[in-house]
């Protein structure tokens, strides 16, 4: 619906999210999603929960709405920046008031998950994962949290509206500050953390049942491969358990004491998650030691037959060598007829006794 500016701010039909949802996988153009967003022109949305009720704006609307819903007292805002290019941002942290170093960082978006205070902002960088046809991506998610707004910037690959506790709208959330907002989007990420280590548990599972089945190079492939993207997870969510252990153990402005509590229960799911991906990583590295093992067993049993193989020729070699000599069919005064024909019986029967001893001791 659209009015004139005159007759002041109005609630906007928003359209529809992209076709993903906050734990939806990445497709091929996901890596880095930079060019994707130089060539996009980007969307912002700005949401505001006030004394009066809520109201959103999108695209230039929103930008221009921003100053003025900064000045009003008493206004809580999310400003959300979807896939925009550097002079989108620009415009957004220059009406922020934002310092340059941290305009740059959230333009740039080639950060660590990290917390970091600067002047009177916060700026926290947290990696939503997707997981798609064996392979992990990262996606880097940028918050900037001030007492009175919430500023999120990520690419078009995450829906922040999609999320669990923002699927009925930002409207109730957002009232309950801005503080309130952060953890409910980070709380959602958190949480599809699990789906993506459950099918990494399931697929070593898998893996453990074939190693003793059969040892080969594309199971040793693969279980590298697992061992890579436990730890790129590891690298992913172990910065950030200590993020949230300090947001909800610290006292300051950013976070109520109201709120630590839910900062805190997002805390023990990421110590829940590091304990189970320290399990998986165990048990990857003792699927790669049976893998070894088998090999190896698998070799001295190769060994095993070609010794008995060996045991048997030789023996059938050693007495046709033998008799085979002159001197030793004349000692033995065979006739060339007969004894040719007691050589080779008795060359047959003693391999068979010596088939016989090493099948019972399964040499052979």
């Amino acid at each position: 619906m659209a009015k004139s500016p005159s007759d002041g701010p109005v609630a906007v039909d928003l359209p529809g999210p992209p076709a993903s949802t906050a734990g939806s996988t990445a497709t091929a153009a996901e890596p880095g999603s930079t060019a994707a967003e130089a060539a996009s022109a980007g969307v912002v949305r700005l949401a505001v929960s006030e004394a009066g009720g809520y109201r959103e704006w999108e695209g230039e609307a929103a930008i221009a709405e921003l100053p003025n819903a900064l000045r009003r007292r008493g206004t809580r805002l999310w400003i959300d920046v979807c896939a925009a290019g550097p002079e989108m941002k620009g415009r957004v942290s220059k009406a922020l008031g934002l310092h340059p170093l941290l305009a740059e960082d959230i333009t740039e978006r080639d950060q660590r998950a990290k917390l970091e205070q600067i002047g009177d902002l916060l700026h926290v960088v947290i990696f939503s994962l997707g997981f798609d046809d064996g392979s992990i991506y990262e996606r880097e998610l940028d918050f900037v949290l001030d007492g009175r707004y919430l500023l999120s910037n990520h690419s078009a690959w995450w829906d922040p509206r999609a999320t669990r506790h923002l699927r009925a709208g930002p409207a109730e959330v957002l009232a309950k500050g801005a503080d309130h907002l952060l953890w409910a989007l980070a709380d959602d990420v958190i949480d599809n953390y699990f789906p993506i280590l459950d099918q990494l548990g399931d697929e070593i599972d898998d893996l453990e049942d074939q190693v003793v089945a059969r040892a080969d190079r594309a199971l040793l492939e693969r279980l590298f491969t697992l061992k890579r993207q436990m730890i790129q997870i590891r690298r992913v969510t172990s910065p950030q358990r200590e993020m949230f252990n300090a947001l909800s153990s610290r006292e300051d402005k950013f976070i109520s004491a109201g709120e630590r509590l839910y900062y805190r229960d997002a805390y023990d799911h990421l110590i829940r998650l590091t304990d189970e991906l320290d399990t998986y990583r165990e048990l990857a590295s003792a699927t790669l030691e049976t893998y070894l093992s088998t090999v190896n067993n698998n070799l001295s049993l190769i060994m095993k037959r070609l010794t008995g193989v060996t045991v048997v020729v030789a023996g059938i070699g050693a007495v046709a060598g033998i008799f085979g000599m002159s001197e030793a069919q004349f000692a033995l005064r065979f006739d060339e007829g007969i004894g040719f024909w007691i050589v080779t019986f008795g060359s047959l029967v003693l391999a068979g006794v010596a088939v016989a001893a090493l099948r019972r001791i399964d040499w052979i």
